[in-house]
């Protein structure tokens, strides 16, 4: 690997190929992007194609492989997608197919990967279900070493019919997974076995529940490992947890709106984050396009707003932060467009830098030091 260039970061960006109901997907595969940290300026610097309806990406611990969810449901014959595995080049960053690997699940939406590097994690949307893949010395993907199928419904009858696996994640000591259900209104806990690569419910507490209708959709730890902050989709609210790492239990805090009081538009949450030094959370509002921010009491894990930005685009339906706190960038799904802000540290305000990237379609951004 080569030296890293602290001025200088690689994004990966994953999109969207497919056209659909729910999005126009025209892009042709993942884009990579390099953010010149001195400037907050990006500059293209390559893509590979041919990669199928690439939305959400995961860099493995090393920075030396990418993984990508296909997110179809005409898989191989059957009702699945897919995971795809890259080799990361270092001089360049750009990426050289390995291999793919079923979901076993309809519509893959979220993929992660362990700390140790040695299993990749995905949520199947459609169906409902979450699996887990060994990772081989070349950072080929086996055959899923485990899947868990969901069960049950919620009270919203168009979007929580059935379980709908949003997203999962691996809290802070690599004990316990946690995986978001849209479908639900759980975050179900599972144990990480990392020796026979299996999730198995926590006899803690196997699930923690949101209010009814919520939709919980993807999580981020805080940096002390003791909070849990959970955006919810349906009804454009986060919801503040407390983490015990020890036994993987969850205890809710607060649950607060993502949206101004006055606002009477159709909108849905998707991505969140916490700032590095941990004393701010974002959220992302898809129809008010904006990210809303919260002040974070790093004794108590309450958040209490801060303020809302326009993220100068439709449907931000990712955004990152980058690893020195400096920059946030809202991935725009439905105007093509990547924007960069840039943070204060005292407040947690955004500005924007008039900094903006054209990619087709974005979903996801993932972040690497060269």
């Amino acid at each position: 690997m080569s030296t890293q260039n602290d001025s200088v970061l690689w994004l990966y960006i994953g999109t969207y190929t497919r056209r659909a109901a729910h999005v126009q997907g025209k892009s042709e595969g993942i884009y990579l992007l390099h953010l010149d940290l001195e400037q907050g300026t990006l500059r293209p610097a390559g893509q590979v194609t041919g990669v199928d309806n690439p939305s959400y990406l995961a860099l493995a611990p090393d920075g030396q492989h990418l993984y990508a969810v296909n997110e179809v449901s005409d898989f191989g014959g059957r009702s699945s997608g897919a995971v795809s595995s890259f080799a990361i080049d270092p001089e360049t960053g750009g990426l050289t197919f390995i291999n793919q690997q079923p979901s076993q699940g309809a519509a893959p939406c979220y993929v992660t990967v362990e700390a140790s590097g040695r299993y990749v994690l995905a949520a199947n949307y459609g169906g409902g279900s979450v699996v887990m893949f060994p990772i081989q010395r070349d950072g080929r993907l086996g055959v899923a070493s485990d899947f868990v199928q969901h069960e049950g419904s919620s009270v919203n009858p168009q979007r929580q019919e059935g379980p709908h696996a949003h997203s999962i994640n691996v809290d802070p000591n690599n004990r316990f997974a946690l995986a978001a259900d849209l479908g639900l209104d759980k975050l179900l806990i599972y144990r990480l076995d990392l020796e026979a690569g299996k999730l198995t419910p926590n006899p803690e507490q196997p699930w923690a529940r949101v209010k009814a209708g919520a939709g919980p959709r993807h999580l981020a730890f805080h940096p002390n490992g003791r909070f849990v902050y959970v955006i919810n989709e349906l009804d454009s609210t986060m919801t503040a947890f407390a983490y015990d790492g020890e036994r993987g239990t969850l205890k809710e805090i607060q649950t607060l709106s993502t949206l101004p009081e006055d606002f009477q538009g159709r909108s849905h949450c998707a991505d969140v984050h916490v700032h590095p030094s941990g004393k701010f959370v974002y959220g992302s509002n898809r129809g008010h396009d904006s990210i809303v921010i919260y002040a974070c009491d790093e004794g108590s894990g309450e958040l209490e707003l801060v303020g809302h930005e326009p993220t100068q685009g439709a449907i931000p339906r990712d955004f990152a932060l980058d690893p020195t706190g400096t920059y946030l960038l809202a991935a725009n799904q439905n105007s093509d467009n990547i924007v960069v802000f840039r943070i204060d540290t005292r407040s947690g305000r955004l500005t924007p830098t008039g900094h903006v990237a054209q990619v087709p379609t974005p979903v996801c951004i993932q972040m690497r030091w060269p």
